[in-house]
């Protein structure tokens, strides 16, 4: 079994959309670790805020496969990939496979963990003590150094039984 860790992420019916992503990941892969639901502006575009959280499961699917189910499961949540959809209505990257290390397709570990916020304080939360596979520092101190930079996430409670709305 391979650890795997995802980022989600939506701003349209953020509490609904997340909490089904949530819902089939443990369906599909089962227990899940999960860091808190955090609040953050949108990075890169105009919009609502977006709820983030990182989590974390095991997986015997080898890397092309996982990836496919991921895709799968943000289609399941209403994610269609060939629609303008601007923003999508949920986002599941994949952060970390173990330790692999890739330059592309997809990429790992994930960049968006050392770059926003929205990743790397939820990452440091889940997993402190674990190690980025290419600079070798903990998350913590990594989550540690950002923070000083005064970039602030605000936790939220995520309501699982929120409707989803177009």
């Amino acid at each position: 079994m391979t650890p795997a860790v995802v980022g989600i992420g939506s701003n349209v019916s953020p509490h609904a959309h997340i909490a089904l992503a949530l819902d089939i990941l443990e369906q599909s892969f089962g227990p899940l670790s999960t860091s808190s639901v955090y609040r953050c502006p949108p990075v890169g575009m105009a919009g609502a805020d977006f709820l983030n959280l990182v989590a974390r499961f095991e997986t015997a699917a080898p890397l092309a496969e996982l990836c496919a189910q991921l895709r799968d499961i943000e289609a399941a949540c209403g994610r269609d990939r060939a629609a303008a959809q601007t923003p999508p209505c949920i986002d599941i990257d994949l952060l970390l496979f173990g330790n692999t290390v890739r330059e592309r397709d997809p990429e790992l570990p994930r960049a968006d963990i050392l770059a926003h916020a929205f990743v790397l304080g939820p990452l440091a939360e889940l997993l402190p003590a674990a190690r980025h596979p290419v600079c070798g520092r903990r998350y913590d101190a990594l989550w540690a150094q950002m923070a000083a930079r005064s970039i602030r996430l605000e936790p939220i409670a995520l309501s699982r039984d929120a409707p989803l709305t177009p």
